[in-house]
């Protein structure tokens, strides 16, 4: 069997060695002549997999380390009988941690305190949805935009003009629609940016084109006002470099790239593919994460929950750091810009997820405990 597959999936040959052959290619370099004589193609969201690639290849089987499909012509696969998986959730955790830490760079920039705002998520799927379980377990105000599951199901949710209208923070965590019932594709336009409220935060991590870059641009350089935390955008590699200046925090599309999040997917990929041939399976994730590298943090029941909080997120994951590195990337010439936002992603540092953190707490503290369960860490 002849595997070909993005050479930044990591675990690669621990996971599917055992199946043949593997030829690793840059994601945005796989092309037809790549996958002619495959049989497995397995890749992350740079790569477009469609009829184009794959016709008249052997491949029958795609599987996508990522939460996202809208790379996959999935209408395609099911008329050339082409098996395939994505990897939901794998990197959800990294979002929210990635969001967490933006919160606090955000609070401590405008000098507020974070359980005062009214937080707004929209899409409420695996991202989105342990984001609203993270914010709601603080104690924290939040509404849920949703209309794919508000139509499907009984819930708590609201139109996206209710949320702009009565949040102050807004985090979207949707997929990318172009058509359909509910397409995303603009979802925040000119229209709606404008209605932000006074002191507005925006954060996007889910797909560049859900909020229009361009009508963005304008509304920040008119409103000095409204902070924008971007990790996607419009066109990547290629970044609009005034845009990038304006935003608070930017990043080069890394908010789920903890170690965690990346082998996870992986490892999603192999579980899939087993049972799509009838195969046991012989690989477990498990036994191939290393230890963090952050054993336990200890906190004294006289820390400040907010503080302790403070703490705890940034000893795991502190998005400035990002920032600053993808800062220092950007260039005027384009083939420069778009070659150093695929480097820094290929050569990401590791980064682990604050869920599982153990975490001691000397004393009695229910703050402390409730703020402490709400991020997912383990008390020990």
């Amino acid at each position: 069997m002849l595997i070909v597959a993005d050479e930044n999936i990591p675990l690669l040959d621990a996971f599917f060695a055992g199946f043949g052959e593997i030829r690793r290619y840059p994601g945005r370099a796989i092309d037809a002549a790549c996958v002619r004589d495959a049989d497995l193609l397995l890749v992350r969201s740079v790569t477009r997999v469609d009829r184009q690639l794959l016709e008249g290849s052997k491949v029958r089987f795609v599987g996508t380390c990522t939460i996202g499909t809208d790379h996959l012509d999935l209408e395609y696969f099911a008329q050339a009988d082409i098996h395939w998986s994505s990897a939901p959730g794998c990197n959800a955790r990294g979002v929210v941690d990635y969001v967490l830490g933006s919160l606090l760079t955000l609070a401590e920039l405008d000098g507020v305190e974070l359980p005062k705002r009214v937080y707004g998520v929209v899409g409420a799927g695996e991202v989105g949805g342990r984001l609203v379980r993270v914010l709601r377990g603080l104690g924290w105000q939040v509404l849920v935009c949703d209309p794919l599951r508000a139509a499907s199901e009984e819930g708590d949710f609201v139109s996206l003009d209710t949320l702009l209208e009565q949040c102050d923070t807004i985090s979207l965590h949707t997929p990318l629609q172009r058509g359909g019932e509910h397409p995303t594709w603009h979802l925040l336009g000119a229209r709606q940016l404008a209605r932000l409220r006074p002191g507005a935060w925006l954060i996007n991590a889910s797909r560049g084109p859900v909020v229009d870059n361009e009508a963005l641009r304008e509304l920040l350089l008119d409103r000095e006002d409204v902070h924008a935390v971007l990790d996607v955008w419009e066109g990547e590699p290629q970044v609009d470099l005034a845009l990038a200046d304006l935003c608070t925090l930017a990043t080069p599309h890394i908010a789920g790239y903890s170690l965690d999040g990346k082998q996870r997917g992986t490892a999603q990929i192999y579980q899939a593919f087993c049972r799509s041939q009838g195969l046991p399976e012989q690989v477990h994730l498990a036994d191939l994460l290393p230890s963090p590298a952050l054993a336990r943090l200890d906190f004294d029941a006289s820390a400040d929950p907010a503080w302790a909080l403070a703490t705890l997120c940034r000893a795991v994951y502190d998005p400035r750091r990002d920032d600053a590195d993808f800062r220092r990337s950007l260039s005027e010439d384009p083939t420069e810009q778009r070659a150093a936002f695929d480097l820094l992603r290929k050569q990401y540092p590791v980064r682990r997820e604050i869920e599982g953190l153990a975490v001691r707490v000397q004393g009695d503290a229910p703050q402390l405990v409730q703020a402490i369960n709400a991020l997912g860490a383990v008390l020990v």
